[in-house]
């Protein structure tokens, strides 16, 4: 399923075969936690501005409007009219964030709706049953998030426990994709890697993992507080244990620096909400460096927010307009915005691609973090 195509050092250029459609790696999966991106964007926005993988929450779907609501018409691909992959997260990062009402057993995890407050228990099979009711292409296996730093003594356990979850995970899935009436059997279960900040940990827990022989691995529990050196040690040291012919997903990873860092370490796949969060508070990417929209500076200003972007933002609208749509409360600013930045990202992947295909990523990578991070 997944091909390497070429690399430069430790980045990596390949593709990854799916049911729905073949990826381009790296790349970066537009969040859409609910079904949809936050700012009014539909999936037919996504194709616009290049988005190859869509990512949804396994846990807010479960809540509302239901997996077996999805799974009645036809799975999220129909629900939300979308043709390429999408993954699915298992629902353990939600879970575990709502530190005060969780309680964690080897069976699972029982704690409460945010929503009405109903008691809830997820553990890996009921988890996998919700994914396979989601029908996406990827699902992600149950695993415990634990905060950055933690306890050795307790990140040993878990990550012990993670392990054991896997295995679990996997057999599940199984059993689902063999079952007449599965809406996607050709379902795939990706397995996260945890164990802190600990190296030790993270070592023996991915080569671990590793033997079940996955169609890809993750590297979970990071962008969780540590610093971006931490997390870049992290991944140095994981990588080498992790299967070669295996994509590589670096689990809500983040901004443009960190993503290009990454990819120079040998990540393929990434996530983050930044993209869109940021965009409706007026902080946008752009192709000269990152800008506050909001600021007064830009009240009369004609030109587009990036006059080098191909976004729908950039070839019809000013930032003195947008800026006014967002200082009025009116959505299309937040929509515009959204789908500036989405755009930025999808766009950069692309120039991280042609980079390493000609050998060029490291001077390419030296630049882009420099010019994207600089304020203007």
């Amino acid at each position: 399923m997944f091909k390497l195509l070429t690399k430069e050092k430790k980045a990596r250029r390949g593709t990854f075969e799916t049911v729905h459609g073949t990826v381009q790696t790296p790349v970066f999966m537009n969040v859409g936690t609910s079904a949809a991106i936050k700012g009014a964007v539909s999936a037919l926005d996504l194709k616009e501005v290049g988005c190859q993988v869509e990512l949804s929450n396994t846990y807010h779907l479960h809540i509302r409007p239901g997996d077996e609501i999805i799974r009645d018409l036809g799975g999220l691909h129909k629900f939300m009219n979308w043709d390429r992959p999408i993954l699915t997260d298992s629902g353990g990062f939600q879970v575990f964030s709502l530190a005060q009402l969780r309680k964690i057993k080897e069976a699972g995890v029982t704690f409460q709706s945010h929503v009405d407050g109903r008691k809830i228990f997820m553990g890996p099979e009921e988890s996998m049953r919700i994914q396979s009711n989601l029908a996406s292409t990827i699902a992600m296996a149950f695993d415990e998030c634990i905060e950055n730093p933690a306890p050795r003594e307790y990140v040993e356990q878990s990550a012990a426990r993670t392990a054991r979850w896997l295995e679990r995970c996997k057999a599940e899935l199984a059993r689902l994709n063999a079952q007449e009436g599965t809406i996607n059997p050709q379902q795939l279960l990706f397995g996260i890697n945890q164990g802190g900040t600990y190296d030790d940990i993270r070592v023996q827990h991915m080569q671990e993992i590793a033997k079940l022989d996955l169609p890809g691995y993750a590297i979970g529990g990071l962008a969780v507080g540590e610093s971006a050196e931490t997390m870049y040690h992290i991944i140095e040291t994981v990588e080498p244990h992790m299967p070669e012919d295996r994509p590589r997903y670096l689990m809500g990873v983040g901004t443009p620096a960190n993503i290009l860092e990454a990819v120079w370490r040998g990540v393929d796949f990434f996530d983050c909400v930044i993209t869109s969060r940021n965009a409706r508070h007026g902080s946008l990417f752009t192709s000269k460096g990152y800008m506050h929209i909001l600021n007064q500076k830009f009240e009369r200003d004609p030109l587009p927010i990036d006059p080098d972007c191909g976004c729908p933002a950039c070839q019809h609208f000013s930032r003195a307009y947008i800026r006014h749509l967002l200082k009025a409360g009116e959505m299309l600013g937040l929509r515009l915005c959204v789908l500036h930045n989405l755009y930025f990202y999808n766009h950069m992947m692309e120039e991280i691609r042609t980079a390493i295909e000609e050998q060029r990523y490291e001077a390419y990578k030296n630049w882009a973090v420099e010019q994207y991070m600089r304020k203007i």
